[in-house]
């Protein structure tokens, strides 16, 4: 009888039963997860702000832990049987294998309470951390109109539950001339420490080597903030009001405040309206008013298609449209900036563990 047949099936067992799944495990899993999470953090996010147009308070949960778990067994049998030259029954062989393979992952959820969670909802973001989000290269003029409510006096549109104020025609200018000023790279930060590491943030604008259609520009945004003609310096605050000519006034609003502005802008059913079930938002809005959108939000009673995003609530779809690259921006921008409101301070929440069998 030929030993071939039985040494190639212990061959595979043994290769199978010796070959380590951990690694291989490590590209797909951290792909997948990966997608599967950003994905889950961008419906909650969509679906908290469309929640606040029906004053449906936001409620976050953060994955806190992934744990996979993998676990092969495998198991072999040989049996066989050699008959003599006389004997009827020829010689045989028996071959048995088993195989079983369990992937068994645990995800911590975590609610996002607590008292830290909620301040850094409902406090202002820094003046440093909006003007350091721009000089990172995000857009000065759609940073600013979704992070401030005012720059040295000068007053942004605000929204309200009841109202849409527009925009002091002054302060859209200055955004669009700091857009300008921003794509030259004349303007830029740098944060100074005294010797009590008190950190002070310092604005500045470049004035050598840069065309003078900048340089025009720079000067204008002097004067409509009243700024320093002649100063290259300009200390960055949070306030109302400038103390003096060398000082950048500016009041930020907070993750509530934006994600409220960014709720009266979601598209809502007629009938929703009619009803009182949701607030009135941008639509009462005058045709002629300098108000803008932050980002559009369509809704429909039948699921879209070419999303960004898309969430289903009270019987209706809400989504983001893929070809929509200004609300796009403005979404992965109000996703980051929880981020820059994090106190870095944790407390310790409830977690809710789920096996997924």
């Amino acid at each position: 009888m030929s030993t071939t047949p039985l040494l190639t099936a212990c061959a595979i067992l043994l290769s199978v039963g010796c070959h380590s799944i951990g690694p291989g495990t490590v590209a797909r899993d951290r792909f997948d997860y990966s997608g599967a999470i950003s994905e889950s953090w961008k419906r909650q996010t969509l679906l908290n702000i469309v929640k606040m147009r029906y004053l449906d308070p936001p409620i976050f949960v953060d994955v806190g832990q992934i744990v996979s778990g993998y676990s092969l067994e495998s198991g072999a049998t040989v049996g066989g049987q050699v008959a003599s030259k006389d004997a009827v029954q020829g010689n045989s062989l028996l071959l048995g294998a088993t195989l079983r393979f369990t992937d068994r992952p645990t995800i911590t959820y975590t609610p996002l309470t607590g008292n830290r969670f909620v301040k850094s909802l409902m406090t202002p973001l820094t003046p440093a951390s909006v003007f350091f989000t721009i000089q990172s290269g995000w857009p000065a003029d759609g940073v600013l109109l979704a992070t401030t409510a005012s720059i040295n006096g000068l007053k942004n549109q605000e929204t309200s539950l009841d109202s849409v104020t527009p925009p002091d025609p002054e302060f859209l200018k200055v955004l669009a001339l700091l857009r300008k000023i921003q794509r030259s790279g004349a303007v830029a930060m740098r944060v100074l420490q005294s010797p009590e590491k008190q950190e002070t943030v310092i604005l500045t604008f470049r004035a050598k080597n840069i065309p003078q259609e900048t340089l025009d520009d720079i000067r204008e945004v002097r004067r409509l903030l009243r700024l320093n003609q002649d100063a290259e310096e300009f200390k960055l605050v949070f306030g109302a009001a400038a103390a003096d000519d060398k000082e950048v006034a500016v009041i930020t609003r907070s993750l509530l405040h934006l994600m409220q502005a960014m709720s009266l802008q979601v598209e809502v059913p007629a009938q929703d309206l009619a009803e009182s079930r949701a607030v009135r938002g941008f639509e009462d809005a005058s045709p002629n008013s300098s108000s803008t959108h932050l980002l559009s939000i369509a809704s429909s009673d039948t699921e879209p298609e070419n999303a960004f995003v898309e969430i289903f609530y009270r019987d209706h779809w809400f989504w983001v449209d893929d070809r929509d690259l200004r609300s796009k921006r403005a979404f992965a921008f109000m996703m980051m900036l929880f981020t820059l409101a994090d106190t870095g301070e944790k407390e310790t929440p409830p977690l809710i563990t789920i096996p997924a069998q």
